[in-house]
Parts: structure tokens; C-alpha cells; sequence
């Protein structure tokens, strides 16, 4: 069989790029740290010619999934934008599933702290590694979103922003943290999402746990940070894809660098249970948000 010189160059080139059939937690260093008992698992994915000082965000993955499931655009953005981008790995709950113990129903008792460990860890990789304390930024979806919005009640000042995607607050955080933040929030949902229902859960069909509708949590967010303005943006409408709506909450508090705080919800009309890549630029809108606070 003969073969073309310029197809072989090419399946070469193809071959040798480190994309190539790589999911996030082969393109990434592997790393574990021992926290409460438990040896933890993260990976870390720092682009060519980082520099000293460079931003930081912590990426959280979904239940009963880990960081080989997480979308391969988290560390192209990671080179786009010029940050190291962290993701940790939950263990096994209860259920046998790995996650992040948020207090859904069927982790009563569970003791795990995986807040704690994920601050924890955010200090270790801003000492060894000198990435900006001032640019250290939180993500999460689903599940991870959940710990967004944990994170946000319990520790603030561990992060300068946080992104939440599909992610929900439980009705239990509502009774044991009467305020989140105050720290500038983003959050990404759809409106036909089925699995963290948009109008949310107070009876507990899903099986989750109850918890609240997301305008509402959005709501909570928005007053705890002060914003006293509400600003409506039309993001450009994809060809066969949903809108989004952003919602832009502004004129908050002021940070500790004098910024006024803000929230920004993204209404996907019609989106699923998903990080809304089709319907939008979801890690440059992320990005966006995550530069304010610079």
C-alpha cells in the first residue's frame, strides 16, 4: 500500500498533538494530598510560559463522575486566557458514588469536609507554586456547582469570584447560613433542566433533597452582596441554539479593593443539565466575570 508523503506529515502532526485522545486528567499533573485522613486526589494543568503570579481556578466536577468526565474546553480556556487551572477529585459517598458531600439527602451523617479541603488545597497550590491570591477564582458544575455555593457561605474570602454552573442551593444552606458572601457569583442554568430544576425542589421529588429555585437562590446572592442595579443583556443567539439572558445585578458593596460587588445570572431559555457550550462561549463568559475582580 502506498502512502502519500503529505497524509503522513499530517497523521503525524495529528499523532503528536497532546490533545490527541487525552481526556482532562491525562493532560494534566497528578498529584495527592493527605486532608482530614484522606488522601485526596487533584490534577493540575499549568500552560507553557506561565508566569509567576498567574491566576488560579479551582474546577469542581459533577456527581458520580471525576475530573477524566470534565469538558476538555476548561483547559483550552486555561491556555486562552493564561491561567492554571486546578481539578480536584470527590471521593466515594456513601452511595459508592464520587462527589462532594453537600448534604443531599442520602448523605445524612456523612462527615466528610470537602470545603475545608478545597480551601486547604487552594493554599497549598498559592505557596508552592506562587499563583495569585488575588486572582484565585471557583467553578463547579452540578455537584460542583452545589459546593459554589457552599464555598460561598462558609469561606468568601477564600476566592474573589465564583462561577456556579447548574448548580443549586439546598434548602438546608438556607437554614444554617443566613447569608452567602459577600462575593461576586455568576451562575449559568437552563431553564428545562431536569436534573436541578430551575423552579426548584421544595418537596424533594428528585430524590436530592430540597432545595430552592434558582432565581431565588440568585436572589439571596444578590442582596448579601448589596447590588442595588439590574441590567438585562441579550447575549448573540447561535443559528439553532438557545437564547441566553444575562442578567447583570451591579453596584454592590465594595470589595476590599473598592470594586462594587455584582451577580450575574445566565438564563438559558430552553438549556439542559449541562455547562451550555452550545448556547454560548460558557468558559469566556466565566472568564469575563473572573476579570472584573483582577
Amino acid at each position: 500500500m502506498t502512502v502519500r508523503r503529505s497524509t503522513l506529515v499530517i497523521l503525524t502532526f495529528i499523532l503528536s498533538l497532546p490533545l490527541f485522545g487525552q481526556t482532562v486528567d491525562q493532560r494534566s499533573e497528578r498529584f495527592t494530598m493527605t486532608h482530614q485522613g484522606h488522601v485526596r486526589e487533584y490534577f493540575l494543568y499549568r500552560p507553557a510560559g506561565l508566569k509567576e503570579g498567574a491566576p488560579l481556578v479551582m474546577a469542581i466536577h459533577g456527581y458520580g463522575g471525576g475530573v477524566k468526565d470534565m469538558p476538555g474546553d476548561l483547559l483550552d480556556a486555561a491556555e486562552r486566557f493564561g491561567y492554571a487551572i486546578c481539578l480536584p477529585q470527590g471521593l466515594a459517598d456513601p452511595t459508592g458514588r464520587t462527589g462532594w458531600n453537600v448534604g443531599y439527602c442520602f448523605q445524612e451523617g456523612y462527615k466528610l469536609d470537602d470545603v475545608d479541603f478545597i480551601c486547604d488545597l487552594t493554599k497549598k497550590l498559592q505557596k508552592e507554586y506562587g499563583f495569585n491570591k488575588e486572582a484565585t477564582f471557583l467553578t463547579g458544575m452540578s455537584n460542583g456547582g452545589e459546593m459554589c455555593y457552599l464555598v460561598a457561605m462558609r469561606s468568601p474570602k477564600t476566592f474573589k469570584a465564583v462561577a456556579s454552573i447548574a448548580g443549586l442551593t439546598m434548602s438546608w444552606m438556607l437554614d444554617a447560613f443566613k447569608k452567602t458572601g459577600p462575593v461576586p457569583f455568576m451562575e449559568v442554568h437552563g431553564t428545562c433542566d431536569h436534573v436541578s430544576e430551575w423552579y426548584g425542589d421544595p418537596a424533594n421529588q428528585g430524590g436530592w433533597g430540597a432545595y430552592t429555585a434558582v432565581p431565588l437562590a440568585v436572589s439571596r446572592v444578590v442582596i448579601a452582596d448589596g447590588c442595588r442595579e439590574e441590567h438585562v443583556e441579550e447575549l448573540p443567539q447561535r443559528k439553532g441554539h438557545n437564547k441566553v439572558t444575562l442578567y447583570k445585578y451591579t453596584n454592590g458593596n465594595l470589595t476590599k479593593d473598592g470594586k462594587p460587588m455584582e451577580v450575574w445570572l445566565y438564563k438559558v431559555e430552553g438549556g439542559d443539565h449541562s455547562w451550555a457550550e452550545e448556547d454560548m462561549d460558557t468558559y469566556a463568559e466565566t472568564w469575563r466575570f473572573f476579570q472584573k475582580w483582577m
